[in-house]
């Protein structure tokens, strides 16, 4: 029932916006009778498949599901931003009303009303062919110095190449994980360590495209946290299925890495949801270091979302490799991370820890990114000076 109540106030949130961007663009688009009736046309397909694409990755029969996740995604995607441009465009045809009211003639507001009409719908078409090809190119490698007092020597120089929220499922298979894997493997990693969202959907449905994260290799090993969507997808299926092709699942725990001569601590923490899911999945850094040697002062902690960091300083780590935020993926989202989210992407400080905050590996929902690129994240430990 209140996944029904959720979906029942999306649909009718969706249906009231589309009814504002139709409502303030179409009277004014510089179009024939029949090109207005074309875009309420669309108005109208896009309010019945952004739904069931949203809900796609629950539809049994294949290729059905994947194909209306894709006509709902690029839907949604497209809207997002002509919404954003619709809204841009009020306020300024209100600036320039306040101007004619002020200094009559000195705006023509019907010239201002077409072209602005028109240009909204041509910016938001550029604008979503533009984040579609940043989103399913293959991720760049991001690399990332972190400076580290203390550091011993043989440390100087450690690299732990990060991926996250890769979000395998309809829209992004084999493939697309396979080029990420290949990438990774050319890095040369000493560690390479997987911070949640790895998928968006069952184990029956995916484990044929999540297979080639079995071959990503580094010196010290494959480590892998949960994220919130392994829990909305089946955490404990996913969890065997992560181990089965040979990735290390840190939940809550820790291991100690010997490296030239010197040890570092490497610690994961279960999603910062974890424990609605289920109680036993508690994310918990301060007993992911429960039995470490105290005589390790480098302690890194992979944990999905960056507000486990409050908890990481208490709990004394170094370093938080974090992602969850995608960085906002489409431009102007970003400012609403930072209602949630204490990071949202990039270095930064809290106190004692470090937390790096991935973009993402992939991407979630609309294959779109816009001010937001994609990454593969080479962070380096550095001693500081």
């Amino acid at each position: 029932m209140p996944r029904l109540s959720f979906l029942v106030r999306f649909i009718a949130i969706g249906v009231l916006l589309h009814a504002y961007v139709g409502f303030r663009l179409i009277p004014d688009l510089p179009v024939a009778t029949a090109g207005k009736w074309l875009a309420v046309l669309w108005l109208v397909l896009s309010v019945l498949f952004i739904p069931p694409g949203m809900l796609a990755r629950r539809i049994q029969r294949q290729p059905l599901g994947d194909r209306l996740a894709w006509i709902g995604m690029l839907a949604m995607g497209f809207f997002s931003s002509l919404l954003m441009l619709t809204v841009v465009r009020d306020i300024v045809l209100a600036s320039a009303m306040t101007v004619e009211a002020l200094w009559p003639s000195a705006v023509d507001l019907a010239t201002w009303r077409t072209f602005s009409a028109a240009a909204v719908i041509a910016l938001a078409f550029l604008s979503t062919a533009f984040g579609f090809f940043n989103a399913r190119r293959r991720a760049r490698v991001r690399n990332v110095e972190v400076p580290i007092r203390g550091l011993p020597a043989a440390l100087d120089g450690f690299t732990i190449v990060q991926l996250s929220d890769i979000h395998v499922g309809p829209t992004i298979k084999h493939g697309y994980v396979d080029a990420i894997v290949r990438a990774v493997n050319q890095l040369d990693a000493d560690v390479v360590a997987i911070t949640g969202d790895v998928v968006d959907g069952s184990v029956a449905h995916l484990a044929d495209h999540t297979a080639p994260l079995g071959k990503l290799n580094a010196h010290h090993g494959v480590y892998l946290v949960t994220g919130n969507h392994e829990y909305y997808s089946g955490a404990d299926a996913w969890i065997a299925e992560f181990r089965r092709i040979g990735l290390t699942v840190l939940m809550n725990q820790h291991v100690v890495i010997e490296h030239g001569g010197a040890r570092l601590v490497l610690a994961g923490v279960t999603d910062y949801t974890g424990g609605h899911f289920d109680p036993a999945h508690r994310s918990d850094p301060a007993a992911a270091l429960r039995g470490a040697p105290d005589d390790i002062g480098t302690r890194v902690l992979l944990a999905h979302q960056p507000r486990t960091a409050h908890a990481a300083v208490d709990a004394g780590f170094t370093l938080q490799l974090s992602g969850h935020t995608h960085g906002g993926q489409i431009f102007p989202w970003n400012f609403l991370v930072r209602l949630q989210q204490p990071f949202t992407a990039g270095l930064a400080k809290l106190g004692s820890l470090w937390v790096y905050t991935s973009r993402g590996t992939g991407y979630w929902g609309p294959p779109k990114r816009l001010g937001a690129p994609s990454e593969i994240t080479r962070v380096r430990l550095v001693g500081a000076r």
